[in-house]
């Protein structure tokens, strides 16, 4: 290149550019430049991507020289915990409350209107405590009704086994005499058999007592059947008519227990948590009046996230905390649904109910859902899913640094997690939040 071409070079790469886009000498001078220097140069045409490498490798160096250098942490304000071998307990929390185990909601069994309310919320109450007094007038007519018709149809069921039984009487009187004449008719035909045969008597005398025997037998035969079918003819009238009995007695119960309802009751020994309803409300059958609850009887109510509820089961133990004590307990009921990405879990103390519970009091419970006899594991709730990598600090013998190792974690509990993989038993590591920390792999500890 010669030195024209070398001013040239060097007056458009800092002069140029301030240069007005309206020159035509500067154009041309520009167009020139690009034609017989950047195009037709090789040096230059390798020179600007090797440039570039030179730019990359030394922007590449200063990050991995500034990862791994080492800044001094202060040890005091870390939290560490120590990786441990031996057997392993899985637990699930969840925070929730106390809740009553016999809750009874006390309903309207027919229109009403409220009249009276004896009781507020927190009144202790009795099984026989009257509440809240409702009165319906249509009730009072329909069991006026439901008994007078009761009535009539109990005198005519005694009416109609009245007069059945005399229907039946009557039947039997005359089965009676037919027997009477039967045996009679006999007795003639027998007789004038006896002096045909002695040849005192006529023969057409023995022969008309002896059609008149067989006649009345036959009588008495078709009487008996008759009297069977009238014995099943008259149960069968009284079957129905107790059936109608049995129906207006039941509507009467009906009544009368509806009427009975009014008078609104507690139903069992406990607490009155709630009136739903107001003096001079109009409530339908099936409109909730009350709550009364047994807080002697009393069970924990937690909430587990819907992804740990999988392995919770029946009757697995579990610990029950309130106010800083734990009591033993087990699972007694898994609520089917999903509520705001939890799950419903009801835990029941396995002894006496402690003196400090209290209805809606917080509560703590934690379900043991498994347990590994031997593995690795460290005793702190790592912030990872199960069987998920992750990368924590290990720390160095002396305890003098701590290294970046990627971790294989396992099982995974409320207090504690399984390591798969990464870390020996005996290994202290570093578990604070070390988010500040993560473009580095060493740390000096101090």
């Amino acid at each position: 290149m010669n030195r024209f071409y070398q001013w040239e070079i060097v007056f458009f790469l800092f002069f140029a550019p301030a240069a007005p886009s309206y020159n035509s000498r500067f154009v041309a001078l520009w167009e020139a430049f690009l034609s017989r220097v950047l195009f037709r140069s090789t040096y230059l045409r390798w020179l600007l991507p090797v440039l570039a490498l030179v730019l990359i490798l030394v922007v590449s160096f200063g990050v991995m020289r500034l990862r791994s250098a080492s800044p001094i942490v202060d040890r005091s304000a870390l939290q560490t915990a120590t990786v441990q071998s031996g057997p392993m307990v899985c637990r699930v929390e969840g925070l929730g409350s106390l809740v009553p185990e016999d809750v009874r909601w006390l309903t309207a069994r027919t229109d009403g209107h409220v009249d009276q309310i004896y009781l507020r919320p927190g009144a202790h109450v009795k099984t026989d405590t009257i509440i809240m007094q409702l009165s319906n007038p249509d009730l009072d007519r329909q069991l006026t009704d439901a008994e007078l018709a009761m009535k009539k149809s109990e005198a005519e069921l005694a009416n109609l086994r009245v007069q059945l039984q005399a229907q039946l009487l009557n039947e039997k009187a005359l089965e009676a005499q037919l027997e009477e004449s039967v045996t009679e008719a006999k007795l003639q035909a027998d007789r004038d058999d006896a002096l045909f045969k002695l040849q005192v008597g006529a023969s057409i005398n023995s022969k008309i007592s002896r059609a008149r025997a067989d006649s009345l037998n036959t009588r008495l035969q078709i009487e008996n059947e008759k009297l069977g079918f009238a014995e099943e003819a008259r149960q069968a009238q009284l079957t129905a008519k107790q059936a109608e009995v049995s129906q207006m007695q039941a509507l009467y119960s009906l009544r009368q227990e509806q009427k009975e309802a009014l008078l609104v009751r507690a139903g069992m020994d406990g607490v009155l948590e709630e009136v739903s309803t107001g003096i001079g409300q109009q409530v339908g059958p099936g409109s909730i009046l009350a709550r009364v609850t047994n807080s002697s009887r009393l069970m924990a109510r937690i909430h587990i996230p819907e992804a740990q509820a999988s392995t919770i089961e029946l009757n697995q133990l579990a610990s029950i905390t309130l106010s800083d004590h734990a009591y033993a307990g087990h699972v007694v009921h898994i609520d089917p649904n999903v509520q705001n990405g939890t799950v419903s879990i009801d835990l029941k103390f396995a002894g006496p109910q402690p003196r400090e519970a209290r209805s809606d009091l917080s509560a703590t419970g934690s379900i043991e859902v498994e347990r590994i006899p031997h593995t690795t594991y460290v005793k702190w709730p790592l912030q990872a899913h199960a069987d998920a990598p992750v990368s924590l600090f290990r720390i160095s013998s002396d305890g003098k640094a701590a290294q970046r190792v990627e971790v294989t974690l396992g099982r995974c509990s409320s207090d504690s997690v399984q390591i798969a993989d990464g870390l020996l038993p005996g290994d202290n590591i570093i578990v604070s939040d070390m988010s500040a920390w993560r473009r580095y792999d060493n740390l000096q500890l101090k």
